[in-house]
């Protein structure tokens, strides 16, 4: 049996379901409505869009604090006293969660706990987090170094791309210029969001319909790449289009992708991309391509 346990954050969209398959334990970001915050997960995603068509506004999301961490380390803590914690944070460079479990750390026995960059968001930290379970499962002996060592081989070959469905919440978000809204409207474009160096960055634009540009999306990466064809993670937010995930399932197919997981963006992603987002996280063969 491994000696440690894992620990990752709401906003790697990891499903329950998959958090209780795998016995991951996620501890809550936050978006706030105003005055009132509310934790990641805890609420309905299409809460976000109904409150930005009402008020026109986006809420505010917010990284886990030291007391959510220590509120969930305490409780593995409580259940499995002897076993070490092993928390694949959200990109460092993204947010203060990060800094917030290491502060939450030192109420604990030295040693206890450790927190591993991911450099990664959303399904991309889901996939390493995941990549890690699987491994797990594959090899009862692994122990916290070997597993520490394969999460940071393997951050290094995740690739993450999504297209939002326009730039009205990247707008709303402060994320792009109105220059750069208007002209996405005018022209039809759309600008690929990638993780670079843990950061969310505006690469390659894309001209036309999602269920124009996704296939093409779908075949670049993985060339570009060099995808390990074992798994393909496909990302949704809330609306969009049947006929769109259709043609992204096809294209997969196509390219010869064994398996295809959808996971659906959380509270925090969607408030960013708003609804209508596709993206994929995939696997290069060797380290940063």
């Amino acid at each position: 049996m491994h000696n440690f346990i894992l620990a990752a954050e709401t906003g790697s969209d990891i499903s329950p379901a998959l958090a209780e398959r795998y016995g991951i334990h996620l501890v809550p970001m936050h978006v706030s409505f105003g005055a009132e915050t509310l934790d990641d997960g805890s609420f309905p995603v299409a809460r976000i869009c109904e409150h930005y068509e009402k008020t026109n506004e986006l809420p505010k999301t917010s990284a886990c604090s030291p007391a959510d961490f220590s509120k969930v380390f305490s409780a593995i803590r409580a259940q499995w006293p002897d076993k070490h914690i092993l928390h694949l944070a959200y990109s460092a460079a993204t947010t203060a969660s990060y800094q917030s479990a290491r502060l939450a750390a030192e109420e604990f026995a030295p040693g206890t706990i450790t927190s591993v960059d991911t450099a990664q968001v959303s399904v991309g930290q889901a996939a390493v987090v995941l990549a890690l379970a699987q491994h797990m499962e594959c090899l009862p002996n692994l122990t916290l170094t070997d597993a520490i060592a394969f999460v940071e081989q393997l951050r290094g070959q995740v690739h993450m791309g999504f297209l939002p469905d326009n730039l009205e919440y990247l707008r709303a978000g402060g994320r792009v210029s109105n220059v750069a809204y208007m002209g996405g409207r005018i022209l039809n474009l759309r600008p690929c969001i990638e993780i670079i160096d843990g950061v969310l960055t505006a690469t390659k634009k894309y001209r036309g319909s999602l269920k124009r540009i996704v296939p093409r999306l779908i075949r670049e990466f993985a060339k570009r790449y060099s995808f390990n064809h074992d798994c393909l993670y496909l990302i949704q937010s809330i609306g969009l289009a049947d006929e769109v995930c259709r043609l992204a399932e096809a294209t997969e197919i196509e390219c010869g992708f064994r398996e295809i997981v959808w996971l659906s963006t959380g509270c925090v992603i969607t408030t960013h991309g708003g609804p209508g987002t596709f993206g994929l996280v995939g696997f290069s063969d060797s380290a940063a391509v």
